[in-house]
């Protein structure tokens, strides 16, 4: 299992990581306005391609 944590330092106001097994979860599905480029970001920033962003 791949374990991910550049969105979480990248946007931790929106992503945060598992301390039991270093899975990332979304914190909130709709972000502020002034998170926006930050969530982008981490979408890129993500190893695994495991997150998009929706607009």
């Amino acid at each position: 299992m791949r374990r991910g944590g550049q969105c979480v330092l990248a946007t931790p106001e929106v992503f945060a990581q598992r301390d039991e097994d270093g899975v990332v979860v979304l914190l909130t599905e709709s972000p502020s306005a002034e998170l926006h480029d930050k969530v982008r970001l981490a979408a890129a920033l993500c190893p695994a391609v495991a997150s998009r962003v929706i607009e």
